[in-house]
């Protein structure tokens, strides 16, 4: 067997406790398996513990590194960055947690902001160059302008505001808020600078941003929003929005 083929049997066998043992390998071999195994999901755990640690503050350490090793058997990271053994944990989480959803969602808010951290850098367009690149636009430029947003912007429906919860998660004391929602909003997660931020929005405004983000011109914004809220609104609605995400910094260029 080759060194190449010896090396990923070895990493099979640490990912997966019921894969074949590599060649060659007997009881002494297994045994000394399980400390790599153990090393080895130790360090994932310890990785998701320092991406969710408001998520972990908020279970308990000890129902946290559970559910973390849980998570790391059942889905071990294929990716050759650490930076996205957190991939899916939301999800795991929704399971194990199913009587407490704010869990699921205070974590994607996590996961969500270490996503727009280390997102690739973009400049965003500035307010008066925006003014001059439609200055004189027609009806019909208006309703076909698209836009590129910034990377690692992201969008998440949540039942909870989690945003106030991870503001009240800080290290000491505290008291944990009313964070129950009437009816599902909209979380905005985006990077400003070098800091990542959030935003709750209703369902409207989410709907909104969604679809711009999903590649919606301006014209499809208005249409939806007017379908929402009726004309006089929605085409208003439409205008704040859009300088809303222009003063974030979340337009990073425009399309026709």
């Amino acid at each position: 067997m080759s060194l190449a083929a010896r090396q990923q049997a070895f990493m099979a066998a640490i990912l997966d406790d019921d894969a074949a043992l590599p060649e060659g390998w007997g009881a002494r071999h297994a045994a000394a398996l399980e400390v790599y195994r153990n090393n080895y999901r130790s360090s994932l755990v310890e990785a998701l513990a320092a991406t969710f640690e408001r998520t972990q503050r908020w279970v308990g350490e000890e129902s946290f590194r559970r559910a973390a090793a849980h998570h790391v058997i059942l889905h071990p990271p294929g990716s050759w960055t650490i930076d996205d053994v957190g991939h899916g944990f939301d999800a795991t989480l929704a399971e194990l947690f199913a009587n407490d959803p704010e869990v699921a969602e205070l974590a994607a808010l996590e996961w969500a902001m270490h996503r727009a951290f280390v997102a690739g850098d973009a400049a965003s367009l500035a307010m008066a160059d925006f003014a001059e690149a439609t200055a004189g636009f027609s009806e019909e430029e208006w309703g076909g302008l698209g836009f590129a947003f910034t990377p690692g912007a992201a969008l998440l429906s949540v039942t909870h505001d989690v945003g106030t919860l991870w503001n009240a998660l800080k290290e000491g004391e505290f008291t944990a808020p009313e964070i129950g929602l009437a009816t599902p909003h909209a979380l905005l997660v985006w990077r400003e600078e070098l800091r990542p931020a959030f935003r709750l929005m209703d369902e409207a405004d989410g709907a909104a941003l969604s679809l711009a983000l999903g590649g919606g011109n301006f014209g499809d914004i208005c249409a939806a929003l007017v379908e929402r809220l009726g004309p006089d609104e929605g085409v208003a609605r439409a205008g704040a929005l859009l300088g809303q995400w222009l003063q974030d910094g979340l337009i990073a260029g425009l399309s026709r």
